[in-house]
């Protein structure tokens, strides 16, 4: 009978045959999720412990599964986002590390203006996904109003279940729009993580990444078409002073800081995700 090591070890050296990234770390989180433990640490107290047929069974599922290219957050259904587990699955892109990135910068910005007697500030997340953005920003920032906004009612369908996983339902309103032609109002901030793949890059991506939504990697041919549209856009819907933050692909930061300021914004700041690519744009209009 095999114990817990003895599987960890298993599976890693088959996922390393396989070109799974992170081998080991992929391993111990299926066996901690096949055997219902709620971090992979636990399994360290368990290595010695023999396995039996109906534990091994679904763990042999998963792993066949991430080893043909699946996802591992597909595979566990959740991934953690600013200290918030999130549900996640192949309506929505998985939310990556550069966003969560995004979500600590814009905390460290001085908070929406909030008049007294008026209700609090507006604050909408652009192309939401599975919500990690708009749900988080509505916990930290609880005076605000977010709206999120998706062109795909399958990836809102997620955002909603987070709502409510998170219970932060009544806090956020979601909208199914391309980019901000269905919402009304202004806002103070407008957040945005959309599509900035070229369309001929998405062949060459990772088979993980593949799996995400074709909807939410491909940016259009040169890979920028939808975020310069927001700019466009946003101009139209920010209160004086307003701020506009943007996750935007490598390379592409030259260009949209450029169209940026043809458009009249100002305070135009590119910054670096921790690989230091030129990962983000923010910038004020009026």
């Amino acid at each position: 009978m095999k114990t817990v090591l003895d599987v960890v070890q298993a599976t890693t050296g088959y996922f390393s045959q396989h070109g799974v990234e992170s081998p080991r770390l992929n391993a111990e989180h299926l066996v901690a999720h096949a055997l219902g433990k709620k971090k992979r640490i636990e399994l360290y107290l368990e290595f010695d412990r023999p396995l039996g047929e109906r534990e091994l069974e679904p763990l042999r599922e998963m792993v066949r599964k991430r080893a043909a290219g699946i996802p591992l957050q597909h595979l566990l259904g959740t991934v953690e986002f600013h200290g918030r587990e999130f549900a996640v699955d192949a309506r929505a892109l998985i939310p990556r590390p550069e966003t969560e990135q995004l979500m600590e910068l814009l905390l460290r910005e001085p908070p929406p203006p909030q008049q007294p007697g008026l209700p609090g500030p507006r604050i909408a997340d652009v192309g939401t996904g599975s919500g990690a953005i708009a749900l988080t920003l509505a916990a930290e920032l609880p005076a605000a109003e977010v709206v999120a906004v998706d062109v795909s009612p399958e990836a809102l369908t997620l955002a909603r279940e987070n709502a409510r996983r998170l219970e932060l339902e009544e806090r956020v309103h979601f909208f199914q729009s391309d980019l901000l032609s269905g919402v009304e109002g202004a806002f103070h901030w407008i957040v945005a993580n959309l599509p900035y793949i070229p369309a001929g890059d998405i062949p060459g991506l990772s088979r993980e990444v593949r799996h995400d939504p074709l909807l939410a990697l491909d940016g259009g041919p040169v890979g920028c078409e939808l975020i310069e549209r927001l700019i466009g856009e946003a101009r139209e819907r920010l209160h004086p002073g307003g701020l506009l933050a943007l996750e935007i692909g490598e390379g592409q930061s030259a260009r949209l800081a450029a169209e940026l300021e043809r458009q009249n914004y100002r305070d135009i700041r590119p910054v670096a995700d921790y690989q230091g690519a030129l990962r983000f744009l923010f910038a004020i209009y009026g």
